[in-house]
C-alpha cells in the first residue's frame, strides 16, 4: 500500500488547483487552497537578545553547531583575525561578499530559535541554539521537521572554547587593539563577564 507523504498531498492539492484553473472554476480553486493549503502570514517579531545572552549560549553549547557539529569560532576572534590579517582574512563591514571571507558565513557562531518565534516558539534561552550564520539563513521561519534537521547535543568547552582563550590572551597582550577597535573592545567586556559566571571554564 503506498503511503502519502506531507510534501505530495500538498502537491496534490496545487495540482487540483490547477485542475480546477484548466476548468476556468476559479472558486473550486480558491475553495482548495482555502481548506486544504492555506497561506499564513508570518509576522516579523523583534528579537530580545544581546552579546552577552549570546556569549552565554555559545559557552553552553560549547562554541558547536546545534544543527550540523561544526565547531565554530568566537566572533571576536574571527574579527580579530580580519584586522591583523586584512588581505588575507577580509571582513567588510556591511558583509559584502565580494570583500569579506566566507569563513564568517561558516563559522561565525549565531542564535537561532529552535522554534521560530514566528510560529509560536518562546524568546528566551530555553528555544536558543548557537548554529552558524550559513545555516541560521537556511532555516530561516523553517521548523526542524520541515527541513529534516535534527538538534545535535552541546559540547564542552574544555573540549573547543571556539578561540576564546587565544582572543583574550591576544588582547591582554596588545591593549591598543582594544582602544581602536569598538568590535573587539565589546567582544572583549563580554567575554570576560561571562567567563567570570561559568567560572574562567577555558
Amino acid at each position: 500500500m503506498q503511503t502519502s507523504t506531507p510534501d505530495k498531498e500538498k502537491t496534490n492539492t496545487l495540482a487540483q488547483v490547477c485542475e480546477s484553473l484548466k476548468n476556468d472554476d476559479l472558486d473550486d480553486a480558491r475553495e482548495i487552497l482555502h481548506s486544504r493549503y492555506p497561506f499564513t502570514p508570518v509576522a516579523k517579531v523583534t528579537r530580545r537578545y544581546n552579546p552577552r545572552d549570546c556569549m552565554r549560549v555559545f559557552f553552553r553549547d560549547g562554541f558547536v553547531d546545534r544543527y550540523a557539529g561544526t565547531q565554530l569560532i568566537h566572533p571576536g576572534a574571527l574579527r580579530l583575525l580580519s584586522v591583523l590579517l586584512p588581505d588575507e582574512f577580509p571582513f567588510h563591514p556591511n558583509w559584502a561578499t565580494s570583500k569579506t571571507h566566507f569563513a564568517f558565513w561558516e563559522l561565525f557562531p549565531t542564535i537561532d530559535h529552535v522554534v521560530p518565534v514566528t510560529r509560536g516558539g518562546l524568546d528566551n534561552q530555553s528555544n536558543w541554539v548557537t548554529t552558524s550564520m550559513l545555516r541560521n539563513s537556511a532555516k530561516s521561519q523553517w521548523t526542524l521537521a520541515e527541513l529534516g534537521w535534527s538538534l545535535i547535543p552541546a559540547s564542552n568547552l574544555s573540549t573547543w572554547d571556539g578561540m576564546t582563550d587565544w582572543f583574550v590572551n591576544y588582547l591582554t597582550r596588545h591593549p591598543t587593539l582594544q582602544r581602536d577597535h569598538e568590535y573587539l573592545r565589546k567582544w572583549f567586556s563580554v567575554t570576560l563577564a561571562v567567563r567570570a559566571e561559568w567560572g574562567n571554564p577555558t
